[in-house]
């Protein structure tokens, strides 16, 4: 059937914080101008927010140049760095390491504890206010190509069709969004993203993508432990020197701590469990102390990109541009990105303004990339180019020390020539189980350890149980053939929300797919050995509903 259509000058994928500051961005150079100019923003959470997940500690560097007066304008930053401790765990004890060993990259002055989501919904208002349309619930499922092949825009995913893929009584057909310029701002692994990236070989000259798996809880601690404006960051414990992470404890709102966890992907051994890790660090005194007596009110998790600069795809294409996390412009040992995106998508938005303006669509926005490799963006990310890589390679004690020793380098204005390779990419990390120490986890005690569905019970979830499977396989012979004799399954250990589980069926062993658990966290479509499993966009609206993370 043919779709209803709609025309923009700009459509934006995505109201995270690229996409709602290029929006905003956009609005005021057409207000500067006296120019009319339309722009949509399209959200596939039930609402501006709730599927946003971070630590998080922001630089406003971004939202200064963006919204000057965000201070007076209600922002909702929580509480300015106050105290900043970093330790070295053990099983029992940790080593602090003195501040001032820090290089000044790695310091969190003038940074501010939030929670992105209410920052997102903040910007959202900001934008609406400013005359942009935004639409949640409804998840951009196809991109569109004009006859010459270049981006005209995005589909909405039909509503209302069963898992037999039959359309239901409900049944709503998805419209067609046409653009100029269409801005994709899905986020880390967004699925649309992937199939420009093969489209238009965005990634012929870069090295492959490099993730982690960031877990967040937040707590209402008791009031004499809480104290405003405190952070601290770990590592070490309960990961081995060749698994890269850390843990992080922001004091956030009243009362308030955030507990995370950090993993990266690109880890060896297919017994690890993620999550289990996770509660694992909570165990540590340092943390058990802090959350004795207090009540856990969400639970989440979420990708991270960590590949850096050497991972950055092209970032235009004929008709769009890739935008904030997208694109991948996450500062690793900083643990930063959202700054990054801001200003991406505000440089985007002014590449596409110059563009309109020239009464041009549907090229390249080459001002973009242009710009982007001339502003502090640029700057950020190759100061830390090596850190991960060294990580990665040298261990965490011996990696952090080399880091240390090229972040203090910079600080003085020296540039180390070469750029070191990530190695393998993440799906391709894993050793075969037998190969592998195997993992004991201790039962959860349901008052500060808790397994994974009453975890996710706190995400509030939301997926229609007669939908399609967002959870796509390429081959459904995969997990049982080759995942299970090899890797011992490792889906079941490195989803954070118990999405995946070998049953027995008639004696023999089975994937069962539980996608209504799915929190969106994207770990399976990056981590699966053959690259089998592919994330899809479910129907708009699904998904986690987090509140206050």
């Amino acid at each position: 059937m043919q779709r209803d259509s709609m025309h923009y000058d700009v459509v934006i994928v995505g109201a995270g914080p690229s996409g709602l500051a290029a929006a905003i961005r956009l609005k005021q150079l057409a207000e500067a101008e006296q120019r009319e100019i339309n722009v949509c923003v399209l959200e596939k959470a039930s609402a501006v927010g709730t599927h946003i997940l971070s630590g998080a500690i922001v630089d406003p560097i971004a939202l200064n140049e963006l919204l000057p007066d965000w201070k007076n304008q209600g922002l909702p930053f929580h509480s300015e760095v106050k105290e900043d401790r970093f330790f070295w765990l053990t099983e029992n004890g940790k080593v602090s390491i003195p501040h001032v060993l820090l290089p000044p990259l790695m310091k969190n002055s003038e940074a501010y504890v939030v929670s992105l989501g209410q920052v997102c919904e903040w910007l959202g208002a900001q934008a609406e206010a400013l005359g942009v349309e935004i639409y949640p619930g409804f998840a951009a499922a196809e991109i569109l190509y004009d006859e010459q092949g270049r981006v005209k825009g995005v589909a909405t995913g039909d509503m209302g069709v069963g898992k037999n893929g039959e359309p239901k009584p409900e049944y709503t057909q998805g419209m067609e969004l046409h653009a100029n310029y269409t801005l994709f701002a899905e986020g880390v692994r967004g699925s649309l993203t992937r199939q420009l990236e093969e489209r238009f070989e965005l990634r012929k000259d870069a090295q492959d993508p490099h993730y982690g798996l960031g877990f967040k809880e937040l707590w209402r601690i008791k009031p004499a432990k809480y104290r405003k404006g405190h952070i601290s960051h770990t590592l070490g414990w309960p990961l081995d020197n060749q698994t890269g992470g850390g843990g992080f404890i922001y004091h956030q709102g009243e009362n308030e701590v955030a507990i995370g966890f950090v993993v990266h992907l690109n880890y060896k051994n297919p017994h690890l469990s993620l999550f289990d890790e996770f509660q694992r660090f909570k165990t540590h005194p340092l943390v058990r102390d802090l959350l004795e007596g207090g009540e856990r009110l969400s639970y989440g998790a979420r990708a991270i990109s960590e590949g850096g600069i050497q991972s950055l795809p092209k970032l235009t294409f004929p008709g769009g541009a890739l935008i904030g996390c997208a694109a991948g412009m996450v500062n690793v040992p900083r643990i930063k990105g959202s700054h990054n995106a801001v200003k991406s998508g505000m440089l985007a938005a002014e590449a596409a303004f110059a563009a309109l303006g020239e009464e041009r669509a549907n090229d390249e926005l080459v001002r973009y990339s242009e710009q982007l490799k001339k502003s502090w963006v640029w700057q950020d990310l190759d100061k830390v180019r090596n850190v991960k890589p060294a990580l990665s390679r040298y261990g965490t004690l011996a990696g952090m020390a080399y880091a240390g020793f090229e972040l203090w380098l910079g600080s003085f204005g020296v540039r180390l020539p070469w750029t070191l390779p990530h190695g393998k990419a993440d799906h391709d990390s894993l050793v075969p189980a037998s190969e592998a120490k195997a993992i004991t986890y201790a039962k959860p005690d349901g008052v500060l350890t808790f397994d994974r569905l009453s975890s996710i019970a706190l995400s509030n979830i939301s997926h229609e149980d007669d939908q399609p499977n967002h959870l796509t396989l390429k081959d459904a012979s995969i997990p049982v053939a080759y995942n299970l004799p090899i890797f011992a399954a490792p889906e079941q250990r490195y989803c954070p929300a118990g999405v995946y589980e070998i049953i027995q069926d008639h004696g023999q062993p089975k994937l069962l797919i539980n996608s209504q658990n799915c929190i969106h966290c994207k770990t399976c479509d990056i981590k699966d050995p053959k690259q089998n499993i592919v994330w899809v966009t479910p129907e708009g609206g699904s998904g986690p509903c987090y509140i206050g993370m």
